[in-house]
C-alpha cells in the first residue's frame, strides 16, 4: 500500500491553486516531479476545496479506520486539471469505516444518519458505508463475491478501475494522508484503466462511459 503524508497545514483556509489551462501542462510538474508532485497536487486541490472541510467532519466523528474515497478525489482532481468547477460531475462524496464489532445493516444505517446529520451544513450529498460488512451484500447486489476485508483500504483494491483507487484521511495535528495502491499516474493522465480482480466488467463500463460524459478528455482502456 502506497502511503503518502503531508506536514500540518498552516492556520486558515488555503485559496485555490490557478486553474490548469490544459492536461499539456501536467500541473504535478508544478509541484514537484513525479508521484510526491501528484500527491501535493491532491494536497491543494483537498484543501482549496469542500473536501477539506468534509475531512474535518469526518475526523471529528471518530468513526474507526474512517476514509474519503474515490470519486470525490479523482474527479476533484481532473476539474483542477482542466479548469472545470471543483464541484463538475461530483454526485456524491464516498466515507469508508471499518467496523467489524457490528456487522449488521442496523449498526451501519445508524452510522449513515450518524454522519449525513454531521455533513449537512456542508450541503454535500454523502454515502457513509461499513467495509467491514461489503462482503455481505456485495453478491446479491452485484451478483459476483467479494472477499472479507481486513480493513478499510483493502477495499480500494478491488474497485472496477485502478484508477478510482484512491483514498484520504485528516489526522488530528491536520496531515493528510493520500492512498493510492495502484499509484496516481492514470488519474493524471486521465486514462480509465480496468481492474480485473473481480468479474466487474459491467460496473467499469457502465461507470466509464458515464464519465465520458463529464470529462471528454478521458481514455478508456477496454476491459
Amino acid at each position: 500500500m502506497t502511503v503518502f503524508l503531508s506536514k500540518p497545514s498552516p492556520s486558515g483556509h488555503p485559496a485555490p491553486k490557478e486553474k490548469i489551462a490544459s492536461l499539456k501542462s501536467r500541473a504535478p510538474v508544478r509541484h514537484g516531479a513525479g508521484e510526491q508532485g501528484c500527491v501535493h497536487f491532491i494536497e491543494d486541490v483537498i484543501r482549496s476545496t469542500m473536501l477539506y472541510d468534509l475531512l474535518k467532519v469526518l475526523r471529528d466523528a471518530r468513526l474507526p479506520d474512517a476514509w474519503l474515497a474515490s470519486g470525490a478525489i479523482y474527479q476533484s482532481v481532473w476539474n483542477a486539471l482542466t479548469g472545470r468547477d471543483p464541484t463538475h460531475g461530483i454526485n456524491d462524496y464516498d466515507l469508508i469505516y471499518f467496523d467489524e464489532t457490528d456487522t449488521s445493516y442496523e449498526a451501519e444505517d445508524r452510522v449513515i444518519t450518524q454522519v449525513a446529520a454531521a455533513c449537512a451544513p456542508l450541503g454535500l450529498q454523502v454515502e457513509t458505508r461499513n467495509q467491514a460488512r461489503v462482503h455481505l451484500w456485495f453478491p446479491d447486489h452485484f451478483g459476483i463475491d467479494y472477499p472479507k476485508l481486513g480493513c478499510s483500504l483493502e477495499s480500494l483494491l478491488y474497485y472496477a478501475s485502478t484508477t478510482h483507487s484512491v483514498a484520504a484521511c485528516l489526522h488530528d495535528d491536520d496531515r493528510l494522508q493520500i492512498e493510492a495502491p495502484f499509484g496516481l499516474e492514470a488519474m493524471f493522465t486521465m486514462q480509465l484503466l480496468p481492474n480485473k480482480v473481480l468479474a466487474n466488467e459491467e460496473t467499469f463500463t457502465r461507470k466509464a462511459h458515464r464519465q465520458t460524459e463529464d470529462w471528454q478528455e478521458l481514455t478508456i482502456v477496454p476491459w
